[in-house]
């Protein structure tokens, strides 16, 4: 999880969705307390791109990684353009 803070990053579901269907996603972060009806189709398309998946402990975890201040379902680390 510290590639993340480091990283070009995306947060939320709509943004990693994008990133991932574009081909740029490279690793995505899931919160191991996100709603199923979030983490389940993207996990399916995860599987579908060949994109990994790293579950972090919660959401609040995640979004404080990724210096937001809010809770964070979903991130993904994006490749360089």
């Amino acid at each position: 999880m510290e590639r993340i803070k480091t990283s070009a990053h995306v947060v939320g579901l709509k943004q990693t969705k994008k990133a991932i269907e574009a081909g740029r996603a490279e690793l995505v972060f899931v919160a191991r307390d996100a709603d199923s009806h979030v983490v389940f189709p993207l996990e399916r398309l995860c599987g579908e791109k060949d994109v990994a998946v790293v579950y972090v402990n919660n959401m609040k975890e995640l979004g404080k990684a990724c210096h937001v201040e809010v809770p964070t379902a979903v991130a993904t680390i994006v490749k360089d353009a």
